[in-house]
């Protein structure tokens, strides 16, 4: 059976904030974003887990994301996922397929994780009930405008402004939650990161969806 996983995914960043920024949800959203548009690229494990309560769906995963711009790569569970920014290739170890796509921004489970921070920027942020104190702050996001997800939760290590944890809530009760660990930036990716590449997969049959 073909699995299609969500690539809608925030990614985890260390900053240099100030005190300001770390009392104003509002600024710390802002700073969170700021940097993460300065790094030229960067590279994190991070574990995946979709829920929806009503349906009783749990699924998790585990796995590594690059992301370089508009382009990224996901190698998570048996599955390979490469962008070069227009086109996704989605390779499926098991049954040794491939499915070329056209991104759509408008899709959540095909935008870029570049296009997705821009949305970000307009949210509305505020500390959660009971976190503003603590180590661990927890931002809660609400659009201000019709946005791909309703709300949009993201927990930050104030003693080292690094994000921890982000998950995301859309209008058909689904959560996708995203724990970030062992995150670098600016690091030298092999040429070809980016692109698919046939040789690196053969025997396997490509299914073009464009």
């Amino acid at each position: 059976m073909k699995v299609r996983i969500r690539i809608t995914i925030l990614f985890a960043l260390l900053f240099t904030g100030t005190l300001y920024a770390q009392n104003n949800a509002q600024g710390l959203l802002k700073k969170t974003l700021d940097k993460m548009s300065s790094y030229k690229n960067f590279k994190s494990d991070l574990t995946y887990s979709m829920v929806n309560r009503q349906n009783n769906i749990h699924e998790k995963k585990t796995g590594t994301i690059l992301v370089e711009g508009d382009k990224f790569r996901i190698e998570i569970m048996g599955q390979i996922i490469i962008s070069d920014g227009k086109d996704m290739w989605t390779v499926i170890k098991d049954s040794k397929e491939v499915m070329l796509s056209t991104l759509d921004p408008n899709d959540p489970s095909n935008v870029s994780p570049t296009k997705i921070l821009e949305e970000y920027s307009d949210y509305k942020a505020k500390f959660k009930k009971g976190h503003r104190k603590s180590t661990l702050k927890t931002l809660l996001l609400t659009s201000k405008k019709k946005a791909t997800f309703d709300k949009v939760t993201i927990v930050i290590d104030a003693s080292r402004f690094l994000v921890k944890r982000f998950s995301l809530y859309d209008k058909d009760g689904n959560v996708f939650t995203y724990d970030i660990y062992n995150f670098k930036a600016n690091i030298n990716f092999p040429k070809g990161t980016f692109t698919y590449n046939p040789k690196e997969f053969p025997g396997y049959e490509l299914e073009d969806m464009r």
